[in-house]
């Protein structure tokens, strides 16, 4: 198991190496650190993001997000031959000036990363818990069919973007062992300390072999083209300052015929559970914040992020723009959240 700064310091397990484009020298070991636990090699690293910000992962180890199952609404339409999108909010190029959304706030594109990450520092030690308070457990349902749809198998490369605390990687994990092989899945977070909590959590439950853990920046991956089988992001998508640059990222290290699976939260398509929701949102959930996680603003960003983030068809409209194929995707627990696919072809 490895956590991973690029450029700096792999903390865990020492890396081989990680593959040098084409005509360049092999980076020399200013990956430092002594084996600790072993993990899969990350081996592909695209130099292109070498200027991404990458946060420092925390030093050493410490031992120590809505949907039902399957079934549950109908897919979606195929978002084929859909208009250009106009460039707004969080969905267009940053040129040093504009501004996107931090919940409703608008701040510019380069300070949301650093608000971001401020926010998930506050909470990421309660942040488990504080999932299965507020959706009553049922988020774990939503990445259930998550997985479902994903069908990991033996062999496949994965990348698990925002995945802080392995939720998503864990069970992916557990699904390629039960059939009999070794996952191969590296988690992506912005947050170092959502990194700790997940790494930490994969140490207590004896999950050492086959995670390796990244702290990155979506809009920049540290990934070679064409390096993985497939991405999933669960509950990240909103939290980045530029969705369209995150999607095309994706796009790129997705090898062909791979596959992207985002689940989020979207808009209510049940009529009388709308008012109930954002009530709920509102007025509950910082609430449960204050009193859980010692953060109710937290909280509320989060509510706030997730009014302001596109509805379901818009996000299919701008995974086609980013260039996948087959985009549909399917409402869960009444289009609180949806799960949106989409292939690179």
């Amino acid at each position: 198991m490895a956590v991973v700064q690029a450029q700096k310091k792999v903390f865990g397990a020492a890396l081989d190496a990680l593959d040098a484009p084409a005509g360049e020298a092999p980076r020399e070991a200013a990956l430092q650190g002594n084996a600790q636990i072993g993990a899969p090699r990350l081996g592909p690293y695209d130099a292109r993001a070498e200027n991404s910000r990458l946060e420092t992962a925390a030093h050493g180890l410490h031992l120590g997000k809505f949907g039902h199952g399957r079934n549950l609404a109908p897919t979606g339409p195929v978002g084929y031959g859909r208009p250009a999108m106009p460039e707004t909010e969080n969905h267009g190029a940053a040129d040093g000036k504009s501004e996107v959304d931090f919940g409703y706030r608008r701040v510019p594109a380069a300070e949301k990363d650093a608000l971001v990450r401020g926010v998930f520092e506050t909470v990421a030690h309660r942040y488990d818990a504080m999932n299965d308070l507020m959706s009553w457990g049922v988020h774990r349902l939503w990445k259930q069919a998550l997985v479902d749809a994903l069908a990991p198998r033996p062999g496949m490369r994965i990348l698990d973007l925002a995945g802080g605390t392995g939720d998503v990687a864990m069970r992916i994990g557990g699904r390629v062992r039960g059939a009999g092989g070794v996952p191969d899945v590296v988690v992506c977070d912005l947050t170092p300390a959502m990194v700790e909590a997940g790494r930490d959590r994969a140490i207590d439950r004896g999950q050492l072999d086959g995670i390796a853990w990244l702290c990155g920046d979506a809009q920049a991956l540290p990934l070679r083209d064409r390096s993985v089988d497939a991405c999933t992001i669960a509950f990240g998508l909103r939290n980045v300052s530029l969705i369209d640059r995150a999607l095309a990222e994706v796009r790129r290290v997705l090898r062909p015929g791979g596959r992207f699976l985002c689940l989020e939260f979207s808009r209510v398509v049940v009529p009388m559970l709308g008012p109930l929701y954002d009530r709920y949102s509102f007025s509950v959930l910082p609430a449960l914040g204050r009193m859980v996680a010692g953060d109710g603003e937290a909280y509320r960003y989060l509510a706030e992020s997730i009014r302001r983030f596109p509805d379901q068809e818009t996000l299919a409209c701008h995974m086609t723009e980013a260039g996948f194929a087959r985009v549909t995707w399917r409402n869960l627990s009444g289009g609180i959240a949806a799960l949106h696919s989409g292939w690179r072809i």
